[in-house]
């Protein structure tokens, strides 16, 4: 492949085999698999990543503490040696259907079509409203121990409780610090067995409704209860209600639903990425909403490569009624 990566200096053209909607590991990866299939891509990418507060990526093999920015980076260029286009625009609106083909339409003014669209816009992380909390975000406040568990190993390390996943991450966490504080927050009540489980792992409980967050000098400091109370910690984890990025397929009769385990809102979607509504497909944390970077990185690859399958079911059937046409 010799040919020299395309930069979008100007409006797209107006007809795609695929649109992708959203440009994070999940969508170039596709991207690259569509463009290795000699499919016409069109990335639009809003230029919102979930994980843009974050130092690196983790978790990932080969890419393991590279920055989120850099990643992105790497994958524009890749999709674009496949002869993908990447917009940096946001989608506002989809219409249209498998049949006569899908309209996306974006802040920009930019109208294009596609055959078929893969839509892998992430989520958003809603944190609890507590004062000082969201300032830490993606540093030293964290939520999942696979992505940023390690950077915190043996530190002092504060459970915010809000909701029963909280009680699963002090299990997860204490694997990396003996020193774990579970703040029950007033929403919280563990179960005799849970208790028993969380003290023989030396897990305090910390009763009362948390206030604030405290930091200083750039770096959390701990937390303070309603009483006043302040206890002393280096880093905090908590759960953030995850919001799927979809308001914009509502126009074509797709919405999130509440997701079974209670975590928040997401657009159902099969292995494939195949979702309810014909020629759409979606990947990544927009359809999975517990998925790391490598993840949604291969749920896109697995979309975009049904998606070719489809097209070509499609086009083989065309070519058949054509030549049954001329026989005729």
């Amino acid at each position: 492949m010799t040919e020299k990566p395309e930069r979008m200096t100007e409006k797209p053209q107006a007809n795609y085999d695929v649109i992708v909607i959203g440009g994070g590991s999940a969508g170039l990866s596709g991207a690259v698999m569509l463009g290795r299939s000699r499919r016409s891509v069109l990335v639009i990418d809003g230029g919102r990543p979930r994980n843009a507060p974050a130092a690196g990526v983790h978790g990932f093999l080969t890419r393991d503490g590279l920055p989120p920015a850099e990643l992105v980076a790497i994958g524009r260029d890749e999709a674009q040696r496949y002869g993908a286009r990447i917009l940096d625009d946001e989608v506002i609106g989809v219409g249209g259907d498998v049949d006569s083909g899908f309209v996306v339409t974006t802040v920009g003014g930019v109208r294009a079509e596609a055959r078929r669209l893969l839509v892998t816009t992430g989520l958003v992380d809603e944190l609890p409203d507590i004062p000082g909390l969201a300032e830490r975000w993606g540093k030293d406040l964290l939520h999942c121990p696979y992505c940023h568990g390690w950077e915190v190993r043996d530190q002092a390390i504060g459970i915010l409780g809000v909701n029963a996943m909280s009680l699963h991450q002090a299990q997860m966490f204490r694997q990396l610090s003996a020193d774990i504080v579970v703040f029950l927050n007033d929403e919280l009540r563990p179960t005799d067995d849970e208790r028993t489980q969380l003290t023989a792992r030396g897990i305090r409980l910390v009763e009362g409704k948390v206030a604030a967050v405290r930091s200083d000098s750039d770096a959390i400091a701990g937390v303070v209860l309603a009483d006043g109370t302040f206890v002393a910690r280096q880093a905090l984890t908590v759960t953030p209600r995850f919001v799927a990025r979809a308001a914009f397929l509502e126009d074509l009769g797709l919405q999130s639903v509440p997701h079974p385990m209670g975590v928040g809102d997401y657009i159902p979607a099969d292995e494939s990425g195949v979702t309810a509504i014909p020629g759409v497909w979606a990947a990544g944390n927009v359809s999975n909403l517990m998925a790391q970077v490598g993840a949604a990185a291969a749920a896109g690859a697995m979309a975009g490569a049904h998606i070719n399958g489809d097209l070509i079911a499609a086009e083989t059937r065309a070519a058949v009624a054509e030549l049954s046409s001329s026989v005729s």
